[in-house]
């Protein structure tokens, strides 16, 4: 079987690539199995909304993944891509759906950083 330099070489910097871009992100769930606490909903340096997860010594700023919450029984809000709150007819939605899901957050829970895994993205380390 016969490879080229080039072959070789592209491999390389894709592995290169794929293990220093990764290497520094954890999941949420490993983080909370290793102790870490999270904080209150807040907004990271690139505007998004997220959690600073902590162990006392070292930080990480775990991305928001929900784009939905509930607030109450009666309210909804959607969350744009860039982490934005907009209103949404909970009703009309329930009506569209099928009914109450209970896989969407209540608003209260991700502010207070009481979330499930599915609601959270990566983390990051903070400097």
């Amino acid at each position: 079987m016969f490879i080229s330099l080039k072959t070789l070489a592209i491999g390389a910097v894709i592995a290169v690539f794929a293990t220093t871009s990764t290497a520094q992100a954890e999941s949420f769930t490993k983080l909370t199995q290793q102790g870490y606490k999270l904080g209150k909903l807040t907004t990271g340096k690139s505007g998004l909304p997220g959690w600073i997860a902590s162990n006392g010594t070292k930080k990480y700023f775990c991305k928001m993944w929900a784009s939905k919450a509930y607030i109450g029984k009666t309210g909804m809000v959607g969350f744009t891509s860039s982490g934005r709150r907009v209103g949404m007819d909970r009703a009309t939605y329930e009506s569209i759906v099928g009914g109450f899901d209970p896989s969407i957050p209540q608003l209260s829970d991700l502010e207070a950083g009481r979330v499930k895994p599915a609601n959270v993205d990566s983390c990051v380390p903070l400097s």
